[in-house]
């Protein structure tokens, strides 16, 4: 550790200066140096601690950035930026700003594709070993994939093509057996066996796809890396190495728990003890709220399911799988799967709650559309971190529900404002319906402690008034509405404020009223003014004919990076400010 050799390396030729035996060094001060400005500066910390001797290997052995390297998902990849010229910065990663979370092309030569979302980085590495060997470019291409991220569906067609396409492809399987919560599956039982060296059968699954299989070999073992790594530059055509690794490495308790430390927050750097918190007299997180609601709900109708794809923890499913195991299911990293799996589900007669973030939805929307929406099927979608989620940026904000799925017929979308009425939907849809539902929610907690009150069946479609005002109405969807509530109420603004619930079916009549009786109208939503809330109304609007002004409040027709919800929600245009000074202006 006195070598102080990272603070030599501004790039990997720097690195591939040093002799192999500094690399243990560097792998000691890298391992440090990521514990210290994490437990400052928050941050997914225990995949990245897992894969320092791999990466320090992976740029030593290879010429990157000629050679191209594909972190999957990228929360491995703080090692990575630190040694590709970003030490300096490191300290800025996920703020406004400041350096992305996830590998970003712009960002830098060495993050060859942005990645935020798991499974794409054997697609990326396949298509650019490809246009190499059309290009006639002597150069390798390495995927980096977790245990987790390989067994999903997207991963499994890049291999089974990357298999028979002859590409100088490197597939390295980083088996530390968790993703962001333990894995699960049959792959997981399979890598397992070999792993322990007990016999898998006659047939390698990855040598049946045609790939040439090695390993598994230890990934904190520096020499054996090395040396492996070199007899795979040496060789053609696809291939996989097998890595294991241990998620949070160098740090006793995120080796301990490593869900608690794959994104822990702030933590004493020394001990690694994150500070304890009294959180009981806070209002909960909306993700707990659904958790602690499903399973009241489950308990009096046995026809509940749950469902997540690799989000117990993160959605609060796990609450349902601790108390009823029998009928919640977490199926891996596979939305697609998840959500015709609800759709097999539901056409048996059972209530299913596929519990999904937001952008993960995205990733199957042909099911959505084709095998529940277009059959009609009551599959209930939760949709965990809607809205702008802050320092993971891009990849990761769920700004674009709303608008993708009001152009699907018969679905029917809502957006509760506070935990009650997220209840009280929650129960609604368990009573039964004609169609399938979306309930969003945003990241965080909302604002009442008192959240657990009896259950009340809602109207499909209704809209609360929640106060009545002259000349300007306010029509506001999801928990961003309280802002306006509050808003209004400190600023002693006389303005309509609707809680329009429902984005499909819209509340005709009462925006019918609204239109009739005000000179200006703002809608206010977390999500994209392209094809959300606004545009939805302002159609209506239009074909009533509305004569007045039309001011649509959202996440602009752009993408917003990374940085704290509040400079976002500033960035956007949809903080406290803004829509004062917008209210103020046409009072």
């Amino acid at each position: 550790m006195s070598k102080n050799l990272l603070s030599t390396i501004n790039d990997p030729s720097d690195l591939r200066h040093l002799s192999e035996s500094d690399l243990a060094i560097v792998a000691q001060e890298l391992r440090a140096f990521i514990i210290d400005i994490v437990a400052a500066k928050e941050g997914h910390l225990g995949a990245s601690l897992g894969v320092v001797e791999l990466t320090i290997a992976l740029h030593y052995v290879f010429h990157t950035p000629v050679d191209q390297l594909v972190w999957d998902v990228g929360h491995q990849a703080y090692g990575h930026k630190i040694l590709t010229g970003r030490r300096d910065v490191f300290h800025t990663n996920r703020d406004l700003g400041g350096i992305s979370g996830f590998p970003k092309r712009s960002e830098s030569v060495y993050d060859t594709f942005g990645t935020g979302h798991s499974s794409t980085s054997i697609s990326a590495a396949l298509g650019m070993a490809m246009a190499s060997s059309l290009k006639k470019e002597d150069r390798k291409h390495i995927a980096v994939v977790g245990d987790a991220s390989i067994a999903s569906g997207m991963a499994f067609e890049a291999l089974n093509h990357a298999g028979v396409s002859g590409a100088d492809l490197l597939v390295i399987l980083n088996d530390n057996a968790i993703g962001i919560d333990p894995s699960v599956g049959a792959l997981k039982y399979y890598l397992t066996k070999t792993k322990s060296g007990k016999e898998t059968g006659s047939d390698n699954i990855f040598e049946s796809l045609n790939f040439d299989y090695s390993g598994p070999i230890d990934g904190h073992d520096l020499p054996l890396l090395l040396e492996e790594l070199k007899r795979q530059k040496s060789l053609k055509g696809p291939r996989l190495l097998h890595v294991r690794t241990v998620k949070g490495k160098g740090l006793k308790q995120a080796e301990i728990d490593q869900v608690r430390y794959h994104a822990p927050g702030k933590f004493d750097k020394i001990t690694g003890d994150i500070p304890s918190s009294d959180n009981s007299k806070l209002p909960p997180k909306f993700q707990d709220v659904f958790g602690h609601t499903i399973v009241e709900l489950a308990q009096t109708n046995k026809r509940i399911v749950g469902i997540t794809p690799a989000m117990p923890t993160g959605s609060s499913m796990k609450i349902m799988m601790e108390t009823i195991p029998d009928r919640a299911f977490d199926v891996g990293i596979a939305e697609q799967h998840a959500v015709t799996l609800a759709a097999g589900m539901a056409t048996q007669g059972l209530v299913p709650f596929c519990n999904v973030y937001s952008t993960f939805l995205q990733r199957a929307y042909d099911q959505v559309i084709h095998d529940v929406a277009l059959q009609k099927l009551p599959v209930i979608f939760c949709l965990d971190r809607a809205g702008i989620v802050g320092k993971d940026g891009a990849t990761h904000h769920g700004v674009f529900d709303l608008a993708y799925l009001n152009c699907i017929p018969d679905m029917i979308i809502a957006a509760p404002m506070d935990a009650i009425e997220m209840r009280n939907i929650m129960f609604t849809a368990s009573q039964g319906l004609e169609a399938p539902i979306s309930i969003r929610y945003p990241r965080g907690r909302g604002k009442i402690v008192d959240w657990q009150q009896p259950f009340e069946r809602l109207e499909i479609g209704a809209s609360r008034l929640l106060k009545k005002g002259k000349k300007i109405a306010v029509i506001s969807i999801g928990p961003i509405g309280t802002m306006i509530q509050e808003l209004l109420e400190q600023e002693n603004l006389d303005c309509t404020h609707l809680d329009i619930r429902f984005l499909k079916p819209l509340d005709a009549p009462a925006l019918d009223s609204i239109f009739k009786q005000h000179d200006h109208i703002i809608t206010m939503e977390d999500g994209t003014v392209v094809g959300g809330l606004g545009s939805a109304v302002c159609d209506l609007a239009f074909a009533k004919a509305y004569r007045g002004s039309f001011h649509k409040l959202g996440i602009p027709d752009s993408f917003i990076e990374h940085g704290p919800t509040a400079d976002l929600y500033k960035i956007a245009g949809i903080d406290k400010e803004s829509v004062l000074k917008l209210i103020k202006k046409l009072s």
